[in-house]
Formats: C-alpha cells, sequence, structure tokens
C-alpha cells in the first residue's frame, strides 16, 4: 500500500527570523522555536524524512533524530533561499510553516536631521536615531508554488481582540493562501491550539506536545494516494 502513498517527507520551519538594523543590530520576533523541534521529533518518531528550517535566534535545542536534517537560517530572505534550493521539492509531502518570520524590515534609518545613517554600525552618540520599516514579502502564500505536490500548513497568532475576531483572521489566511489547515493561538484565541480548515474549526488541543500529535496523524492520514501507472 505504502508504495503508492507519497513519500513521507515533510519539511517544518520553526524559530524567528531577524531584521537586520546595522551589521550589530536586529529586530526579530519572540519564539523560542521548541514548537516545531517537537513536530520535527513526532514526525521522525513515526517514519517520517524531515528538514527542519530552523531560526538562529531560537533558544530552544535542535530536534534529534534518525532521518532529519536542520537548516540553519537569518532572515526571510534566507528561509526563502533555502527553501527554494531545497533538492527534490517534489518530493515532500507537507510543509508546516511555523517560523516566526518579520512582518517588516528596515527601509531607512535617519539621524535627527534626517541625514541617512549608513555606518555599519551606528554611533550611538546621536540624540534621535529613526528606523523606517517597510512590509517584509509573505513566505506562506509561496509554498505552495515552491512545493508543488505538497499540503501547506500554516500558522496564525493573534494578540488583540476576542475568540472570534482570531477565527475570522485564520479564516482569511486560509482564503487568501489556500492552505490546508491553519493553526490558531495567542491571547485573542485563549488557552492551547485551535486548528482550522477550510470548513472552520476542526480541533481544539491544550499542549505543544499534543498538537505536534495531532499534526502528525493528520499528515499521514492526508496523504494522498499515487495514480496506479497502467500497464504497457
Amino acid at each position: 500500500m505504502d508504495a503508492l502513498l507519497p513519500a513521507r517527507h515533510a519539511v517544518v520551519t520553526c524559530g524567528p527570523a531577524l531584521a537586520p538594523i546595522d551589521d550589530v543590530r536586529r529586530i526579530t520576533n519572540f519564539s523560542t522555536g521548541e514548537l516545531g523541534v517537537r513536530l520535527c521529533e513526532e514526525l521522525v518518531r513515526n517514519g517520517w524524512r524531515v528538514t527542519c528550517l530552523k531560526g538562529t535566534g531560537a533558544t530552544y535545542r535542535d530536534p534529534e533524530g534518525a532521518n532529519l536534517r536542520v537548516i540553519p537560517f537569518e532572515t526571510n530572505g534566507d528561509l526563502l533561499d533555502a527553501l527554494v534550493g531545497m533538492d527534490e521539492p517534489e518530493s515532500v509531502s507537507t510543509v508546516f510553516h511555523a517560523a516566526a518570520l518579520c512582518d517588516f524590515e528596515v527601509f531607512r534609518i535617519e539621524g535627527p536631521d534626517g541625514t541617512e545613517l549608513l555606518e555599519k554600525k551606528i554611533p550611538s552618540f546621536y540624540p534621535e536615531v529613526r528606523v523606517l520599516l517597510r512590509p517584509s514579502f509573505k513566505l506562506l502564500p509561496r509554498l505552495e508554488e515552491i512545493f508543488p505536490k505538497a499540503k501547506v500548513v500554516g500558522w496564525k497568532f493573534e494578540l488583540r481582540g476576542d475568540r472570534a475576531s482570531a477565527l475570522t483572521c485564520a479564516k482569511v489566511q486560509l482564503d487568501l493562501v489556500h492552505s490546508s489547515l491553519c493553526v490558531l493561538n495567542g491571547a485573542a484565541y485563549g488557552d492551547g491550539f485551535g486548528i482550522m480548515d477550510h470548513s472552520g474549526l476542526i480541533a481544539e488541543v491544550a499542549s505543544r506536545t499534543e498538537l505536534s500529535r495531532w499534526l502528525c496523524d493528520w499528515a499521514e492520514r492526508s496523504r494522498r494516494p499515487l495514480p496506479k501507472l497502467s500497464a504497457g
């Protein structure tokens, strides 16, 4: 039976990206990378080959296990390049995009008089420094193109609003990027994690461990049979 199913090859992104201000300073998100590491290890325990792309700013340890490759990244662009450069993207059946990427990147840095500052290390004697940001690109919508045979799982972390508004945000994400699932958490959602598909909320779990097990089971169930080759 397994000969007619796609290979158990999953890609997991986790940890934070960073956006450089100068050569020694950066903007980043708070993310330990723990959830992604736990998910990688759950997949490996269940017979999957896993490629883990982990932000260098993650404070949680690297995943462990056989049949596992860890690729570090720093910026959003680094992660995109690593994904595009992967060998045999058609072998990937599931992508879990849990990395906390930067929503903004540094566009320009100005001194008190509006002059652009281009030093590798901006001097600290300025009474005021303005850091101008612009939105960074979104990686999630590109994953379907990079991995044409994979089902994609995205994340939605919401702090403002309530549970209803958080569910709405997750639905909007699903509709915009056509991913298979959206994992929802944050203060707006409340305790634990919600899991949504295009029909609505389909599961709720209380912990990272439960979420990793649920997603691993889902990935196994959702592997689509390959078409049989005709004789001759």
